[in-house]
């Protein structure tokens, strides 16, 4: 088969869908591997390197587009509304899509997408099970905006991190604060450890109170019953807004007593929860950091703006959207990895299947022959 890898289009996004050294195994397999110019150079990769590897560096996107059987993106659809629609055009039914296409919140991009004929392969929608751990791409780029989170709210705070013995005195440890124990909560909880801040940490799930410990967190005890808190695949699930106003109510001293607040709270296809109250930002000693992660989807706090640095009360937010992008080397890299794996388990006998006799392919797949698939699914999650 003929795999194409065009450039991102989606402004600020500098990862590529396949690096250099992902492209002999697959040569190797008999796949051609088509490269439009530029595609990995923002992440470190230049066409040199793909060339060498046994790529071909085509003239054009369009040339990726009218020569490949399946195209490899980071963002396309629903994840890439305004500029990704430049390329429904050249786009062929038949031709398989895979990337992050954000199908959960954004129906109108799915279905103009279904409307070009492609199969479209959302990795977003990539079961949590064990065999499918190595397509896990979400999780894979989770761990990267929880290690940046900690390393931007260590910039912003005008203290540091670890505890310091020094002539001029002692310098206390700062306080973390993570909300969220997920693979981005939990590799935030890892970094500030290794940075030297004393960390506490709260998930609505009990089951992560032991990894929370085993990273040298405390967990914080909220005396809340959260009913059915975890869905199958691992995720936590929405709870109602008393629930959420409860929880706010006992969470304020811990906030107050924080540095450094770190919430990680997102539910596939929903709304982020408000947990952290502009109320909560008051209490809040001046120079303390909030950064959420949740702000893509609203925000886990009250007064988060998505990717704008806000100060209100003394108290420093931020609400990144794409970090991995801002680590774009080792993200494409990790993503590569998930894209690959993934690719391997669609393609049999020479063609992408499409059946939806197997969870992974059933799972993931949201267009096929002109229209949405799964339609229930997307109604549920959305």
């Amino acid at each position: 088969m003929k795999i194409g890898i065009p450039k991102e289009t989606y402004p600020g996004e500098h990862r590529v869908a396949l690096i250099p050294a992902a492209v002999p195994p697959l040569v190797k397999a008999g796949h051609g591997v088509l490269v439009e110019p530029g595609a990995g150079a923002a992440a470190g990769f230049p066409d040199r390197e793909y060339a060498d590897k046994g790529a071909t560096v085509v003239g054009s996107r369009a040339d990726v587009f009218s020569g490949a059987d399946v195209v490899l993106q980071v963002r396309a659809g629903g994840s890439n509304p305004a500029a990704g629609a430049a390329d429904y055009p050249l786009m062929r039914p038949g031709q398989a899509i895979i990337a992050f296409l954000d199908p959960l919140t954004t129906r109108e991009a799915t279905e103009a997408l279904a409307r070009t004929g492609v199969s479209a392969f959302s990795m977003e929608l990539m079961p949590r099970i064990t065999r499918a751990q190595s397509m896990d791409a979400l999780s894979s780029m989770a761990t990267i905006a929880g290690y940046k989170a900690v390393l931007m709210a260590a910039m912003e705070l005008p203290r540091m991190f670890p505890m310091m013995m020094t002539a001029a005195g002692t310098i206390a440890p700062a306080h973390v604060f993570v909300v969220g124990a997920g693979v981005a909560g939990l590799q935030a909880i890892a970094s500030a450890r290794k940075l030297g801040a004393k960390v506490e940490a709260y998930d609505v799930r009990p089951a992560v109170k032991e990894q929370i410990h085993s990273l040298g967190a405390k967990f914080v005890e909220l005396p809340l019953e959260a009913g059915d808190a975890e869905d199958k695949g691992g995720y936590a699930k929405a709870q109602d807004e008393s629930f959420y106003r409860r929880q706010r109510e006992m969470m304020t001293k811990v906030v107050a007593a924080s540095d450094v607040v770190i919430t990680t709270a997102a539910i596939p296809g929903k709304k982020a929860p408000v947990l952290v109250t502009a109320d909560m930002v008051g209490g809040m000693a001046p120079g303390s950091v909030i950064v959420d992660l949740a702000a893509e989807r609203g925000g886990n706090c009250e007064l988060t703006r998505a990717d704008e640095r806000v100060v209100e009360h003394g108290v420093t937010i931020l609400g990144p959207t794409n970090l991995a992008a801002t680590v774009p080397y080792h993200a494409s890299q990790m993503y590569s990895k998930n894209i690959t794996t993934f690719l391997g388990h669609l393609i049999k006998d020479g063609a992408i299947r499409t059946g939806t006799d197997d969870e992974i392919v059933r799972e993931t797949l949201v267009a096929h022959g002109g229209r949405v698939v799964r339609e229930e699914k997307l109604e549920v999650r959305s």
